[in-house]
């Protein structure tokens, strides 16, 4: 079966040649193939060859505008040409040893050995170059139409060479909207334990794919269906057994979920707009993790969780390090967790200004994602609540932008600068500056701007009570 040619790169077909007057094969494989199938266009391109990577680099030289060997040793040789990044790769075997996180590489000789050992029948089509027929012996055609994650052979076999591609079915998911055959749920909930094998950051790698896409909620429910959660990410299963202290959701887990779709919509119709962003979604996912450590039976019937955001910023900010995010994310998604509460412990919505600018000033650099955070988190089913909260928090969201607009609140510092205070005061630097900085910083936050003399009035007041 013919590929529509027009949909074929002519850089794609260029290769070919090159690699067919070279006496090699040569074949367009992987996501470019499903997703040109499913009509939509990437730029990335992966190749299979039954050339050795010395011989790629030979074949390659001269035309491509970059190259690099990074993966030459796994039998794959990465290059740049007009725009698009290309991977070309020996045909090959990955599998794991029982006590290995690194993969055995294998190199084969036939395109449908290859095919036979990828992940999914969706990835394992290949277009044969330079001509552009269709080669697709697992039937990974079919099973794009029918919507299927189902692996070329036993799924069994296909998670011991490769482990990961479970978490790999969870994240096609959520992306493509696909449904995993039964078979292969059995063997991911059956085979959750190999991946103890896969390191930190390839977990991470597949778990932030997931949560980047349109529908992390169904990848997520395959995680705990297939108990693969207790394991990558122990901390969302567990909120299946605590019910909301208010009685409106099913249990804690519904509602960590919702407030991620809400916060993805948010991303999207809250002002300022965000790209799908990974900070603002693992703190819906994770903001109350800290409710299983934190629950207490109140006299009467009812449940508590007192500073369950405290419990859970530190739970999460430990299990973000253990799945290598960067410093800047797990401090990030730590704050917002930490302040989600915040708006709801003001109460009644008559905010002072001072609540406003310690609101902003404790938020910092992460305050419109606390803002979208915060909308996300009400998930009640009660209709004037609900409207409630929303008008509350516009008026909040409005008057924070008056008072940065009167006050510059993104750089609230103190009337006086330490100079100025040790000049006042008759001090050297020291503790004793920190202490009167401090106190003019509250001043600042409870008062708003003042006059350089009202400042130095109320700063030796308030020495002259500390000696």
């Amino acid at each position: 079966m013919k590929s529509n040619s027009n949909q074929l790169p002519q850089l794609a077909v260029e290769l070919g040649a090159r690699f067919d007057e070279a006496g090699f094969e040569l074949a367009l494989v992987g996501g470019w193939v499903r997703d040109a199938v499913m009509g939509r266009i990437q730029n990335d391109l992966d190749f299979a060859t039954n050339a050795n990577p010395e011989r790629i680099l030979e074949i390659v030289k001269g035309w491509a505008d970059a190259l690099w060997e990074v993966g030459i040793e796994f039998g794959t040789i990465g290059l740049q040409k007009n725009g698009h990044n290309i991977e070309i790769t020996t045909y090959r075997a990955e599998a794991y040893d029982e006590n290995s996180r690194k993969p055995a590489v294998q190199f084969g000789d036939s395109l449908e050995d290859d095919l036979s050992r990828r992940d999914f029948t969706i990835n394992a089509i290949a277009i044969v170059l330079p001509e552009g027929s269709i080669f697709d012996p697992f039937g990974g055609m079919n099973h794009i139409a029918s919507q299927t994650i189902i692996t070329p052979g036993k799924p069994e076999q296909s998670f011991s060479d490769d482990p990961l591609r479970m978490l790999r079915a969870a994240r096609f998911a959520s992306q493509l909207n696909f449904t995993i055959e039964d078979s292969v749920l059995k063997a991911m909930h059956d085979m959750a334990s190999r991946l103890a094998i896969i390191s930190s950051e390839r977990i991470r790698d597949e778990l932030e794919k997931l949560l980047l896409s349109n529908n992390p909620r169904a990848g997520l429910e395959v995680l705990i269906a297939t108990s693969i959660a207790d394991i990558v990410l122990p901390e969302i299963p567990a909120l299946k057994l605590e019910i909301d202290e208010h009685h409106r959701h099913k249990d804690v887990y519904e509602h960590s979920l919702i407030v991620l779709e809400q916060a993805i919509e948010l991303e999207q119709i809250h002002e300022p707009t965000l790209e799908p962003d990974i900070v603002l979604r693992l703190a819906a996912l994770l903001h109350d993790i800290g409710k299983p450590k934190t629950r207490k039976h109140e006299p009467g019937g009812g449940v508590s969780f007192h500073h369950h955001e405290l419990v859970g910023a530190r739970m999460a900010k430990k299990r973000l390090q253990e799945l290598r995010f960067s410093n800047d994310v797990v401090k990030s998604v730590t704050k917002l967790i930490e302040l989600h509460l915040r708006f709801h412990g003001y109460g009644t919505g008559h905010w002072t200004d001072s609540a406003v600018r310690r609101y902003v000033r404790d938020a910092g650099d992460e305050l419109l994602r606390l803002h979208k955070l915060t909308r996300a988190d009400c998930t009640t089913r009660n209709k004037q609540r609900a409207a409630a909260l929303s008008r509350n928090y516009d008026g909040l969201e409005a008057r924070i932008l008056e008072l940065q607009a009167e006050e510059e609140l993104n750089a609230i510092r103190p009337d006086l600068d330490g100079r100025e205070i040790m000049e006042i005061l008759g001090i050297p630097a020291g503790p004793g500056v920190g202490k009167a900085y401090s106190y003019l910083l509250e001043l600042r936050l409870d008062q708003g701007p003042m006059s350089k003399d009202n400042a130095k009035a109320q700063l030796l007041a308030w020495w002259n009570t500390q000696q």
